[in-house]
């Protein structure tokens, strides 16, 4: 049976998705990765194209609330990968071994030109990127 892994933030529509995306990337078979948010916005054009650049395609991915696994489907990890999910996700998650939160900027909040918000989009990919790759080495999974 894989490991099953829920990234929890607030909108759905960037880190989460990343997350999501990355540890099926490197988990492989091993993991079955899963993200929602609290209050699910449609996935930002610069997640899919950040994503795209680094070689995955996530346009079949979709936003998804909490309400579709919520007390449905049991996680072995729920990870809040925003400051606020953490602050604001149930407390009580049926059949969670463990809760882990790792806080990352929202990209999608950054102000700047369309090519800064690019570069904050890239930087907060890049760090995911890194965090799952050391989570796995830490589960003794190498990427």
């Amino acid at each position: 049976m894989p490991i099953r892994v829920l990234f929890l933030c607030t909108g759905n529509s960037a880190r989460s998705q990343m997350a999501e995306a990355f540890l099926r990337q490197y988990g492989g078979d091993r993991f079955e990765a899963h993200s929602a948010g609290l209050e699910p916005r449609d996935i930002h054009p610069l997640t899919i194209r950040v994503m795209q650049e680094a070689g995955i395609d996530i346009s079949g991915q979709s936003s998804k609330g909490i309400d579709i696994y919520l007390g449905k489907v049991l996680f072995q990890y729920l990870i809040t990968v925003c400051d606020d999910a953490d602050k604001n996700c149930p407390t009580v998650w049926p059949g969670v071994s463990q809760r882990m939160h790792w806080s990352f900027e929202d990209p999608v909040a950054f102000e700047g030109t369309d090519e800064e918000q690019l570069a904050k989009f890239r930087q907060v990919r890049d760090l995911i990127e890194q965090r799952i790759k050391s989570w796995l080495a830490e589960q003794g999974f190498h990427a």
